[in-house]
């Protein structure tokens, strides 16, 4: 019998099986009205699919508990339908869809390391650092003299994204991009 878990042990990222589907809980919020009984909202999101839904539980509602594991992983190379990474500690290579990682992809190198969430020994996504150093191999001269604050040019990084940086910053530069938002943060 998989471990119970109350809505009142919830935390962000947790995963749970609710109705026979799997979630990843995204946020939650316990209410107690003036009236009523107690009840958690929460937002989560579906394994499967990826779809996020609002449900609504009452106080001390039990779910069974996913188990999740992480493990290292070198992102080893893409081969446009499949993600081939290798275990750091086992050297056992794992081939995952794209479609399961094809956001993070923007972020990292081949031979970087990151960590594989595995739900009930699926793989479930990438887990990248909050911050990575790329390298700038395309983006326009910055012009002498066009110094209104925060105007931002676009840069091509060397993994082919593209974010929004500062006028100072050319070709050759090593900028460091937040992960989550997909912003610059600053020059490495």
């Amino acid at each position: 019998m998989a471990e119970q878990v109350s809505t009142n042990q919830f935390k962000n990222g947790m995963h749970i099986d609710v109705d026979g589907t799997i979630y990843r809980i995204v946020e939650f919020q316990h209410v107690k009205p003036g009236k009523g009984g107690a009840f958690v909202r929460t937002k989560l999101k579906a394994f499967e699919t990826g779809a996020v839904v609002d449900r609504t539980f009452r106080a001390g509602e039990k779910f069974p508990r996913i188990l999740t594991s992480v493990a290292d992983m070198q992102f080893l190379y893409d081969d446009g339908t499949e993600v081939v990474m290798m275990d750091t500690e086992t050297y056992e290579q794992v081939s995952l869809p794209r479609s399961i990682c094809a956001d993070d992809l923007r972020w990292i190198k081949e031979g970087d390391t990151v960590q594989l969430l595995s739900v009930d020994d699926r793989p479930a996504s990438l887990q990248l650092p909050a911050s990575v150093e790329l390298a700038v191999v395309a983006t326009e001269p910055g012009i002498k003299g066009d110094t209104v604050s925060n105007v931002t040019k676009p840069a091509t990084l060397e993994t082919g994204a593209v974010v929004q940086v500062p006028l100072f910053v050319n070709e050759g530069d090593t900028v460091k991009v937040d992960t989550r938002e997909g912003t610059y943060i600053s020059r490495a």
